[in-house]
């Protein structure tokens, strides 16, 4: 399949759950409402990725789906995701600037010049408030830390395939601690995010990934990913079985985060962190793509799972 009939297949999939009331189009691609019903499948999996994870016992955050700026540029996310980032700018004229902007509106000019950034920004992953937050606490205790965030996240990536939506939810549970802890969560979830999914009946794939880094020298960084392995993905066709769709990653960060915002574990050293991410709505879209748009005629063990 080319890319052109890949893009159609993504089109035909969108309008098919528009037409069945599941997704609300807002005329912005990559933007939509839910229904009800795609609502509860989300809450179910939600549920489920409770009774998976639930008993580890991480320490539950929940943030809104935007960042303090100040964390956002520490971060570096602009060093190598600038053409996701979205900030939030508002009005900062005066009453002459107010005139203005009321008369471009009127006449379809554009009304953004007197718009200033604000403090916040968009959160592009779950994970990006809590690090600066674990590091104010100060050094680690000896077992490290494990937390379950779950947060609306924004991406600039207009798209007409549903399963990349500009405005999605994520759910992480984050390690942070030593090499050795933080890559025996990674194992530990590798298996286990393959065996939850397993029990949905849909048809999956684990396999390396990298991050879309931005130009010339994200090239070399999503090598070098690939390269250590440091990114994995849980893959489910959704809109195609040649591109299929990442549902839920697995990510080693190494230090990175420890370093940026100085997080050290109980012995002095620097903190490192992975996560493991289930992407909601790409979850929900792959089970109605594989069991149909009416959960009622869902395979029964499905429905155990999903429902009890």
């Amino acid at each position: 399949m080319n890319m052109v009939d890949i893009g159609a297949a993504q089109a035909a999939y969108r309008d098919e759950l528009v037409a069945a009331g599941l997704l609300i189009p807002t005329g912005v691609d990559g933007l939509y409402g839910r229904s009800g019903l795609f609502e509860e499948v989300v809450e179910r999996f939600d549920a489920l990725v409770t009774r998976w994870g639930g008993a580890d016992g991480a320490e539950v955050m929940r943030f809104p789906p935007a960042l303090n700026r100040q964390y956002f540029e520490e971060s570096e996310y602009l060093k190598s995701f600038p053409h996701l980032a979205g900030t939030i700018h508002s009005f900062a004229g005066d009453e002459k600037a107010h005139r203005t902007l009321l008369r471009r509106l009127e006449e379809g000019q554009d009304w953004t010049e007197e718009q200033a950034a604000t403090d916040v920004v968009m959160t592009p992953a779950a994970c990006y408030p809590v690090y600066p937050t674990i590091a104010r606490r100060g050094a680690l205790p000896g077992e490290g830390g494990l937390i379950d965030v779950f947060s609306y996240c924004f991406r600039h990536e207009p798209s007409i395939d549903p399963a990349r939506m500009q405005l999605f939810r994520m759910r992480e549970y984050i390690r942070i601690g030593t090499p050795e802890q933080v890559v025996a969560f990674r194992e530990t979830w590798l298996e286990r995010g393959r065996e939850m999914m397993a029990s949905l009946e849909v048809p999956l794939e684990i396999d390396v990934a990298n991050d879309p880094f931005f130009g010339r020298a994200g090239a070399m960084l999503s090598s070098s990913q690939r390269e250590q392995k440091l990114k994995f993905e849980l893959l489910i066709p959704v809109t195609s079985t040649e591109k299929p769709t990442a549902c839920l990653s697995f990510n080693y960060h190494q230090d990175h985060f420890g370093h940026i915002w100085d997080i050290r574990t109980a012995d002095g050293g620097v903190a490192h962190t992975a996560c493991v991410g289930f992407g909601m709505e790409r979850v929900a879209l792959a089970l109605f793509r594989h069991h149909g748009f009416d959960p009622a005629g869902w395979p029964a063990a499905v429905r155990k799972v999903l429902w009890g």
